[in-house]
C-alpha cells in the first residue's frame, strides 16, 4: 500500500511539473520575407540551442510585410523582424516600428551590412543581390541573344521577352528600381524604365518568381534573384546568371527588435544568436555574402556579385520609398500579374 502511495505521489509530482514547463517556454512571432523553404532550417538550428523558446512564423513578401508592421505600429504582433531588407528596416525604424538595441558581438558583423546611425536598430544577416536570368534554350529558339548591359534590354528584339518584380510588392523589385535612380539620377532612371516598360512581359508579385519564369521559358529574362537563380542554375535549369554592365541593386537582409514586444528577453536572446557564427553558416549554405566577418564559404554557380554592386544608400531608399513606388505604380501597374 505503501508503495502503491509513492508511486501514485510520483505520477502527481511529475504532472505538476508540466505546468511549470509550458509556463517557462516563450513563442516569439517573428515577421519575415526569407525564402519559405529556409524558414524550418534557421528555426530548428536555433530551437535547438534555445529550446525555451519557439519561432512562429509570419512569411510574405518585403512590401506585403513591411506594410503590415507599418499598419501595425500602434499595436504591434510581431517581436522580431528577421529577413527583411534593410530599406525597408530603416523605414521601419524612422516610423517607430523598430526598437534600439545594441547586440552581443555586433563588432564581428560587417559595418557596410548594419544600420549606419549611431543608434543602431537593424542588423544584416546577408546580402542578396539581383542578376539577369537568361534562358539559353529561348535565347537561342527565338533568336534572343544573351543581354551584356541594361541599355540592351531596351531593344526590340526583347520585347514581351522580359518579366520583373513588381517593386511595391518585391523587395527584389524595389531595389533595382532604386539602384537605376541612384546610379542614373531620376530623370535618366525613370526615361530608362519607361522605355524598359515596353518591353516587358508582366511585373511579378514575387522577387524569385520572375527567375522561375525565365527558367521555364515563359519569357527570355527574368530581373531576379542571384539565389534563385543560382538554385535553378544548380538543379540543371537552362540559364545564364548575367551581372549587366552598369551594376545591380543589392539590400541586406536584416534583423531587428520590435518595438514594445511583450517578450523583450527572449526578442534579444533570438536577435544576438541571428549574428552568431553558427547562424551566419546557415545563411552561407545559400548565400556568398553573409554578415559575420569570418564566415565566408561559396555557393555553387552564384556569380561574383561583388565586382557588380553599385553603391546603395538605404536611408534614401527609405525615405523616398513611397514617392517612389507611385510614381511607379502610376506608370506601370498595368502590367502587374499575380
Amino acid at each position: 500500500m505503501k508503495k502503491s502511495m509513492k508511486v501514485v505521489a510520483l505520477i502527481l509530482s511529475s504532472l505538476m511539473a508540466f505546468p511549470a514547463v509550458a509556463a517557462d517556454q516563450q513563442e516569439l512571432t517573428v515577421y519575415t520575407a526569407f525564402e519559405p523553404e529556409l524558414l524550418q532550417r534557421y528555426q530548428d538550428a536555433f530551437e535547438a540551442e534555445h529550446p525555451d523558446i519557439t519561432i512562429k512564423w509570419v512569411r510574405e513578401s518585403t512590401g506585403v510585410i513591411t506594410a503590415r508592421l507599418l499598419a501595425e505600429k500602434e499595436n504591434n504582433k510581431a517581436d522580431v523582424v528577421w529577413g527583411l531588407a534593410g530599406s525597408s528596416m530603416a523605414l521601419l525604424k524612422k516610423e517607430g516600428v523598430l526598437s534600439p538595441y545594441t547586440p552581443a558581438d555586433l563588432d564581428k558583423i560587417k559595418p557596410e551590412l548594419v544600420d549606419p546611425d549611431a543608434q543602431k536598430a537593424w542588423f544584416g544577416n546577408q546580402a542578396f543581390f539581383n542578376v539577369i536570368c537568361y534562358n539559353t534554350v529561348v535565347g537561342k529558339k527565338k533568336n534572343i541573344p544573351k543581354p551584356e548591359t541594361w541599355q540592351d534590354l531596351l531593344k526590340p528584339v526583347y520585347k514581351g521577352q522580359i518579366a520583373m518584380p513588381d517593386p511595391s510588392s518585391s523587395g527584389t523589385g524595389y531595389m533595382q528600381v532604386a539602384a537605376w535612380l541612384q546610379t542614373m539620377g531620376k530623370e535618366k532612371g525613370w526615361n530608362y524604365m519607361t522605355k524598359l516598360d515596353n518591353n516587358i512581359a508582366h511585373y511579378s508579385h514575387s522577387g524569385s518568381k520572375t527567375c522561375v519564369q525565365a527558367a521555364m521559358g515563359e519569357v527570355a529574362v527574368g530581373i531576379s534573384q542571384a539565389i534563385r537563380g543560382a538554385q535553378l542554375k544548380s538543379e540543371g535549369a537552362p540559364i545564364d546568371l548575367i551581372l549587366p554592365e552598369g551594376g545591380i541593386g543589392w539590400d541586406v537582409e536584416s534583423v531587428g527588435l520590435v518595438s514594445n514586444t511583450k517578450h523583450p528577453e527572449a526578442a534579444k536572446t533570438l536577435i544576438n544568436w541571428t549574428l552568431t557564427r553558427k547562424a551566419n553558416e546557415q545563411y552561407a549554405q545559400n548565400y556568398a555574402v553573409v554578415g559575420h566577418k569570418d564566415v565566408n564559404k561559396p555557393v555553387s554557380n552564384y556569380p561574383d556579385v561583388k565586382s557588380a554592386m553599385v553603391k546603395m544608400d538605404f536611408n534614401k531608399m527609405a525615405e523616398e520609398r513611397d514617392a517612389v513606388l507611385k510614381e511607379w505604380s502610376q506608370r506601370f501597374e498595368q502590367k502587374i500579374n499575380s
